[in-house]
Protein backbone atom coordinates (compact mmCIF):
# COMPACT_ATOMS: atom_id res chain seq x y z
CA UNK A 1 0.00 0.00 0.00
CA UNK A 2 2.89 2.56 0.62
CA UNK A 3 4.36 1.64 -2.69
CA UNK A 4 0.93 3.14 -4.20
CA UNK A 5 0.98 6.15 -1.89
CA UNK A 6 4.78 6.58 -2.95
CA UNK A 7 3.89 6.57 -6.99
CA UNK A 8 0.43 8.12 -6.81
CA UNK A 9 1.76 11.17 -4.66
CA UNK A 10 4.52 11.44 -7.27
CA UNK A 11 2.81 10.93 -10.29
CA UNK A 12 0.53 14.21 -8.78
CA UNK A 13 3.18 16.30 -7.83
CA UNK A 14 5.02 15.72 -11.27
CA UNK A 15 1.87 16.79 -12.70
CA UNK A 16 1.36 19.67 -11.37
CA UNK A 17 4.89 20.63 -11.62
CA UNK A 18 4.52 20.23 -15.09
CA UNK A 19 1.22 22.09 -15.66
CA UNK A 20 3.15 25.39 -13.38
CA UNK A 21 6.17 24.94 -15.89
CA UNK A 22 4.27 25.21 -18.84
CA UNK A 23 2.39 28.15 -17.26
CA UNK A 24 5.96 29.78 -16.51
CA UNK A 25 7.71 28.87 -20.01
CA UNK A 26 5.04 28.36 -22.07
CA UNK A 27 1.52 29.95 -22.10
CA UNK A 28 2.90 33.29 -20.42
CA UNK A 29 4.93 34.15 -23.45
CA UNK A 30 2.09 33.07 -26.00
CA UNK A 31 -0.44 35.28 -24.40
CA UNK A 32 2.42 38.27 -23.42
CA UNK A 33 2.69 38.08 -27.11
CA UNK A 34 -0.62 38.76 -28.06
CA UNK A 35 -2.32 42.16 -28.24
CA UNK A 36 -2.77 44.61 -25.65
CA UNK A 37 -6.55 43.61 -24.65
CA UNK A 38 -6.02 39.72 -25.51
CA UNK A 39 -3.01 39.30 -23.18
CA UNK A 40 -5.06 40.78 -20.92
CA UNK A 41 -8.20 38.85 -21.23
CA UNK A 42 -6.05 35.74 -21.93
CA UNK A 43 -4.51 36.34 -18.08
CA UNK A 44 -7.60 36.58 -16.69
CA UNK A 45 -9.32 34.15 -18.20
CA UNK A 46 -6.12 31.76 -16.98
CA UNK A 47 -6.47 33.07 -13.43
CA UNK A 48 -10.42 32.14 -13.48
CA UNK A 49 -9.56 28.93 -14.74
CA UNK A 50 -6.54 27.72 -12.77
CA UNK A 51 -7.05 29.58 -9.52
CA UNK A 52 -10.59 27.50 -9.56
CA UNK A 53 -8.08 23.86 -9.66
CA UNK A 54 -4.78 24.62 -8.17
CA UNK A 55 -5.63 25.34 -4.59
CA UNK A 56 -6.81 21.59 -4.54
CA UNK A 57 -3.89 20.29 -6.58
CA UNK A 58 -1.31 22.06 -4.09
CA UNK A 59 -3.16 20.87 -1.01
CA UNK A 60 -4.13 17.56 -1.77
CA UNK A 61 -0.13 17.49 -2.77
CA UNK A 62 0.24 18.61 0.32
CA UNK A 63 -1.68 16.04 2.12
CA UNK A 64 -0.59 13.03 -0.08
CA UNK A 65 3.08 14.69 0.92
CA UNK A 66 1.74 13.85 4.56
CA UNK A 67 0.18 10.46 4.39
CA UNK A 68 3.23 9.11 2.38
CA UNK A 69 5.80 10.64 5.55
CA UNK A 70 2.82 9.43 8.22
CA UNK A 71 2.93 5.90 6.77
CA UNK A 72 6.70 5.53 6.16
CA UNK A 73 7.94 7.24 9.10
CA UNK A 74 11.04 5.38 9.89
CA UNK A 75 11.76 4.04 6.45
CA UNK A 76 14.84 5.23 4.53
CA UNK A 77 14.49 8.34 2.49
CA UNK A 78 11.72 9.71 4.62
CA UNK A 79 14.07 12.61 5.76
CA UNK A 80 13.36 13.55 1.65
CA UNK A 81 9.83 12.88 1.96
CA UNK A 82 9.42 15.67 4.59
CA UNK A 83 11.49 18.29 2.96
CA UNK A 84 9.64 17.52 -0.38
CA UNK A 85 6.19 18.63 2.23
CA UNK A 86 8.12 21.68 3.72
CA UNK A 87 8.71 22.93 0.11
CA UNK A 88 5.19 22.27 -0.48
CA UNK A 89 4.03 23.81 2.51
CA UNK A 90 6.28 27.02 1.96
CA UNK A 91 4.73 26.84 -2.16
CA UNK A 92 1.13 27.66 -0.37
CA UNK A 93 2.20 30.10 1.60
CA UNK A 94 3.99 31.97 -0.91
CA UNK A 95 0.77 31.31 -3.23
CA UNK A 96 -1.45 32.69 -0.11
CA UNK A 97 0.28 35.74 0.42
CA UNK A 98 2.03 36.57 -2.68
CA UNK A 99 0.22 35.27 -5.94
CA UNK A 100 -3.46 35.08 -4.90
CA UNK A 101 -4.01 38.19 -4.13
CA UNK A 102 -2.62 39.39 -7.88
CA UNK A 103 -4.75 36.26 -9.20
CA UNK A 104 -8.13 37.56 -7.38
CA UNK A 105 -7.60 41.39 -8.67
CA UNK A 106 -6.62 39.89 -12.24
CA UNK A 107 -9.56 37.62 -12.76
CA UNK A 108 -11.89 40.27 -12.51
CA UNK A 109 -10.30 42.68 -14.94
CA UNK A 110 -11.48 43.52 -18.56
CA UNK A 111 -10.20 46.06 -21.14
CA UNK A 112 -12.85 48.27 -19.48
CA UNK A 113 -11.85 47.98 -16.20
CA UNK A 114 -8.09 47.33 -15.45
CA UNK A 115 -5.87 49.59 -13.61
CA UNK A 116 -2.90 51.52 -15.44
CA UNK A 117 -0.50 49.43 -13.63
CA UNK A 118 -2.33 45.78 -14.85
CA UNK A 119 1.10 44.69 -16.74
CA UNK A 120 3.24 45.78 -13.76
CA UNK A 121 1.03 43.14 -11.60
CA UNK A 122 1.13 40.44 -13.95
CA UNK A 123 4.94 40.43 -14.09
CA UNK A 124 4.93 40.68 -10.45
CA UNK A 125 2.59 37.84 -10.34
CA UNK A 126 5.31 35.83 -13.19
CA UNK A 127 8.26 36.65 -10.95
CA UNK A 128 6.53 34.74 -7.36
CA UNK A 129 5.47 32.23 -10.03
CA UNK A 130 9.24 31.22 -11.10
CA UNK A 131 10.24 30.92 -7.42
CA UNK A 132 7.25 29.01 -6.34
CA UNK A 133 7.88 26.57 -9.70
CA UNK A 134 11.84 26.32 -8.35
CA UNK A 135 10.12 25.04 -5.06
CA UNK A 136 7.92 22.71 -6.35
CA UNK A 137 10.21 21.55 -8.36
CA UNK A 138 12.90 21.06 -5.83
CA UNK A 139 10.02 19.25 -3.76
CA UNK A 140 9.44 16.90 -6.86
CA UNK A 141 12.99 16.54 -6.99
CA UNK A 142 13.11 15.01 -3.18
CA UNK A 143 10.15 12.63 -3.25
CA UNK A 144 11.96 11.22 -6.65
CA UNK A 145 15.03 10.95 -4.68
CA UNK A 146 13.43 9.40 -2.16
CA UNK A 147 12.04 6.41 -4.14
CA UNK A 148 15.96 5.72 -5.17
Amino acid sequence: MLNALEVVTTVVIGVMVGVEFAVSFVMNPILNALPDDSTQRGHAHGGRMLGAVMPVWYIGSLVLVTVWAVAGWGTAGIGLVVTAGALLLLSVVMSLLLLVPINNRNKTWTPENRPADWQEQINRWNRYHYVRVAVIIAAFTSLVAALV
